[in-house]
């Protein structure tokens, strides 16, 4: 018996060992070596399984979370975790049928009752799409109340797809359940800004002020030789910032010259266009990239971490980027993963 329990016990050390290695793996952007360790694994836990179809989901590969899934949701028993897993993935990927395949099995297939996060991953599939109206009926109709993931959701969907009458909508909410996260007001502002009403935008950021909320300062790092560098917006703390920014300015007129136009949406309010642009140019994305140009081989990809979403500017810049310089780009932002190739993104645009 005591041998029996001991074999059980190093069984469980070696799944937990194994699966915190694969989520090292994808937390690092290197799917690949995650699954190769995956397929490697004769015995899996369900956390193992759950970590894989994330990750697949996190780097935007849907699909492969949807086949893994399919795997095991018959042969051990499923949790609301291993939906969150692959609800998130398909909302990730644009995979309206499967997602609400998915979603729909919870109850009537295997007796779990979906909670917020469920809904609130239901709401983004649905918001990424573009169906908003879809999305706020499927939140008027939930059978619990909708907390501050849910709204949160569907805020960041007229983020994508500009609607001002569903923004606030999801924004009063917000406010009611989450007065002091920074982020819904710049959702908020941000959406008026794409419709053009500044007054608005700049009364959301004048809000901001008076209830005393500060905005979270965005930062990228990126690990050179063993050593973290950290950028903000138009940082010069490096030692090396006036060749940053003089390979920066060289990097931008390049990437213009092949298509790309700054989104000066992303920028600063209030000030003039030429300004503007100059302040993109200087995100802290841009400047941790072109660091790494300059540090690390030409063979050698470059990986940077943001602490926010990516900005959607600087998105559209490292895929020029990665065309001109020849350099693949994995980002990590607070949602996802980007792998920038050869002018494109491993999302598809679909963020």
């Amino acid at each position: 018996m005591h041998s029996c329990l001991h074999c059980s016990s190093l069984y469980q050390q070696n799944v937990m060992v194994m699966t915190a290695l694969i989520d090292m793996y994808v937390k690092r952007g290197k799917l690949r070596s995650a699954r190769m360790l995956f397929d490697r694994m004769q015995e899996k836990n369900l956390v193992t399984w759950s970590t894989m179809i994330s990750g697949y989901g996190m780097h935007g590969c849907g699909k492969e979370s949807i086949q893994l899934f399919d795997q095991i949701k018959h042969s051990m028993r499923l949790d609301h975790i291993a939906f969150v897993s692959v609800l998130s993935a398909c909302s990730h990927s644009g995979l309206m049928e499967e997602g609400w395949r998915c979603f729909n099995s919870m109850a009537s297939e295997f007796g779990i009752a979906p909670r917020p996060e469920h809904y609130a991953c239901m709401v983004d599939l649905l918001g990424r799409a573009g169906k908003l109206n879809e999305a706020r009926e499927f939140i008027e109709n939930m059978p619990i109340e909708p907390n501050s993931s849910v709204w949160g959701s569907l805020l960041g969907a007229c983020r994508i797809h500009p609607d001002k009458e569903i923004a606030e909508l999801a924004a009063r909410s917000l406010f009611e359940l989450d007065s002091k996260n920074s982020g819904r007001y710049i959702l908020l502002s941000n959406v008026y800004t794409s419709l053009g009403k500044m007054a608005e935008a700049n009364s959301i950021r004048t809000l901001m002020r008076r209830r005393g909320v500060k905005k979270t300062a965005g930062y990228t790092v990126i690990e050179v030789k063993n050593k973290v560098y950290k950028f903000l917006v138009g940082d010069r703390t490096n030692p090396e910032s006036d060749l940053i920014y003089k390979e920066l300015n060289i990097l931008m007129e390049r990437i213009k010259q092949i298509g790309y136009v700054p989104n000066t949406g992303f920028a600063l309010h209030d000030v003039e266009d030429e300004t503007k642009e100059q302040s993109l140019f200087a995100h802290s994305e841009k400047l941790a990239i072109v660091f790494g140009m300059l540090k690390l081989n030409p063979e050698c990809e470059i990986r940077i971490q943001k602490n926010l979403r990516v900005c959607g500017d600087c998105h559209e810049a490292t895929k020029f980027i990665s065309k001109v310089a020849r350099r693949d780009v994995f980002v990590r932002d607070s949602y996802r993963f980007h792998h920038f190739s050869d002018g494109s993104c491993s999302c598809g645009d679909y963020w």
